[in-house]
């Protein structure tokens, strides 16, 4: 990284944590009971240790504030940071700026684990709600293998086989996913949750058994930053400068898997998160990955957490499932990266 990128990368982190910071308020503040600016910004600081603020606020208010909207922003926050961090995994590790975890199948593969732990090991109550991320890891690394095996020719991974192989696992997992549907009898609601996408049920305890997994994950990757940096300009290079490739690639696509499909595991398959924000955030700070993994972090949970208050203000009646919402930015971004790559092949 030059003398110029540096301050530039250092510029934009500061820049997206302050419209994270901001967006938290705003969001909390939007809903069906609007709530004050500064009346949101009370009730979220006197829940601080150390803090002593005199209520002005009604029981009602505040519990709107820090029972139920913010348990869903702190939510969309860690899911959005975990899908667009594994997505400059995938990105990165790949060399591929079609991968990501939607797209590999690896979301998909994460919600028939999750499915399946549903309606398998409902009547134990051992596998609670803590334990669907194991379920959901599972399946996304089953998911992703069947990718590569399909995909991998003469050891490598052409971008357009790559995306294919994608597309079969996915079509072969609806079907199961079906399958478990139409078998689960009560348990329908629930599944078809996870096909959906959707922060309707978040909870603090959601919050806190996503958090290690997310935390572990990101800090894990912030140490690849150079691995990934000396990938990008090639495997060959990579390996005469000491880098063990195979078992770097496993690593770091076993860590992307972790976030992706711990962040299905709570919330359901939301697309295009892990395909959008990195390609966006690479053309704005470049692809050193030093900048670019935290960027990238902030931005995709910037951008969660707008599509899941579009999600649940833009109608009156009902809320709309959040993977529509990303579904309608990504899949036409999808179509036009497809397109590109087409073009320049």
């Amino acid at each position: 990284m030059n003398s110029r990128t540096f301050p530039k990368g250092i510029t934009w982190i500061l820049a997206l944590s302050l419209l994270l910071l901001l967006s938290v308020v705003i969001c909390v503040m939007t809903g069906s009971v609007s709530l004050p600016f500064h009346l949101t910004w009370k009730i979220i600081l006197s829940h601080l240790p150390f803090v002593n603020i005199d209520p002005s606020w009604t029981p009602a208010q505040e519990s709107i504030v820090w029972n139920l909207r913010l348990p869903r922003v702190f939510l969309a926050l860690i899911v959005g940071a975990m899908l667009a961090t594994s997505g400059v995994a995938f990105q990165g590790i790949l060399r591929n700026p079609l991968a990501d975890p939607y797209i590999l199948g690896v979301s998909s593969g994460a919600a028939f684990g999750a499915a399946s732990a549903i309606l398998f090991f409902r009547s134990f109550s051992f596998f609670g709600q803590s334990v669907l991320p194991l379920f959901a890891f599972a399946g996304g690394l089953i998911s992703l293998a069947f990718v590569f095996s399909l995909s991998r020719q003469h050891g490598q991974f052409e971008r357009e086989t790559l995306i294919l192989a994608g597309v079969v696992v996915q079509a072969l997992l609806s079907a199961f996913l079906s399958l478990l549907i139409a078998v689960s009898g009560e348990q329908m609601q629930q599944i078809i949750f996870w096909m959906m996408g959707s922060l309707a049920n978040s909870n603090w305890q959601n919050v806190l058994i996503l958090l290690p997994y997310f935390l572990i994950g990101l800090t894990y990757l912030l140490f690849q930053n150079r691995e990934l940096n000396v990938i990008a300009l090639g495997e060959r290079a990579a390996t005469h400068l000491g880098i063990n490739v195979e078992r770097k690639k496993i690593a770091i696509l076993i860590v992307g898997s972790l976030l992706a499909t711990a962040a299905v595991s709570m919330v359901g398959i939301i697309g295009f998160v892990g395909l959008i924000i990195p390609h966006l955030m690479r053309l704005l700070v470049g692809p050193d990955h030093r900048i670019l993994l935290p960027v990238s972090t902030l931005a995709g949970a910037i951008f969660l957490l707008w599509s899941d208050t579009i999600a649940r203000t833009l109608l009156q009646s009902q809320e709309i499932p959040i993977g529509a919402i990303t579904a309608f930015v990504g899949a036409p971004f999808f179509a036009y990266l497809l397109k590109s790559g087409l073009r320049r092949g």
